[in-house]
């Protein structure tokens, strides 16, 4: 089979993590070749510029780094792992499957931008990271929507209730709200796969979020 990259896109709490491992075990399962990422890679040095901007080094608000500067914070992270990690799994045909890819930059980093500049920013980040630093595009991307309001609660769990965990994206609930635009409106642009996490005001089972992820990428894997 061709290589293929599946992206898990979604909001700080939206289980990204638990999907893409449930989704990598599904796949072994099938007799696929697997390789799972997570972006940023934090185990990496590359990342240090990424852990600084979320830390608060250059600002304790996310518009103090442009949208631009801190996209190439993270688009430098992963380059560095495609070249030292993965490139010889991508190209000798195994299914890459990232929880966060290039496609965070536009959900993060374009909801700093002024909405006439939202069509320009895509462009840039693709031709950025695709072109530029060569990393592959990916397959298909799927993004689980999950109101920031429920996300907040996810991760007040996460954290035991200590808001000093939270990076200074997570603490900034108005700052998500412009995310969650910014993400909705790259999905209908980009053809992003969109999956609604909530209902009655609550996080769907992790059961059957899956099955919904099952669905959405059964057609790229044939």
């Amino acid at each position: 089979m061709k290589s293929k990259i599946i992206v898990i896109e979604g909001l700080d709490g939206s289980g990204k993590a638990t999907q893409t491992e449930i989704l990598a075990e599904k796949l072994k399962n099938q007799g696929l070749n697997v390789r799972k990422l997570e972006f940023p890679d934090y185990a990496s040095p590359s990342s240090a510029l990424v852990k600084m901007y979320l830390g608060g080094d250059f600002g304790d608000k996310p518009e103090d780094v442009n949208a631009y500067t801190a996209s190439a914070f993270y688009a430098v992270d992963r380059a560095a792992s495609y070249l030292q990690h993965w490139k010889k799994d991508y190209e000798q045909g195994c299914c890459i499957l990232s929880d966060r890819y290039a496609t965070s930059n536009i959900i993060y980093q374009m909801s700093k931008l002024d909405d006439s500049e939202r069509d320009s920013f895509i462009e840039w980040q693709s031709d950025f990271e695709y072109e530029k630093l060569g990393i592959p595009k990916p397959d298909v991307v799927i993004y689980l929507d999950v109101e920031p309001q429920v996300s907040q609660k996810l991760m007040e769990k996460r954290y035991g209730g200590d808001a000093s965990k939270k990076d200074i994206h997570e603490k900034n609930l108005k700052y998500l709200l412009e995310c969650r635009r910014s993400a909705l409106y790259a999905a209908e642009k980009c053809s992003w796969r969109i999956i609604n996490c909530c209902e009655n005001g609550e996080i769907k089972t992790i059961e059957k979020i899956s099955e919904e992820i099952d669905k959405a990428v059964s057609d790229i894997l044939c």
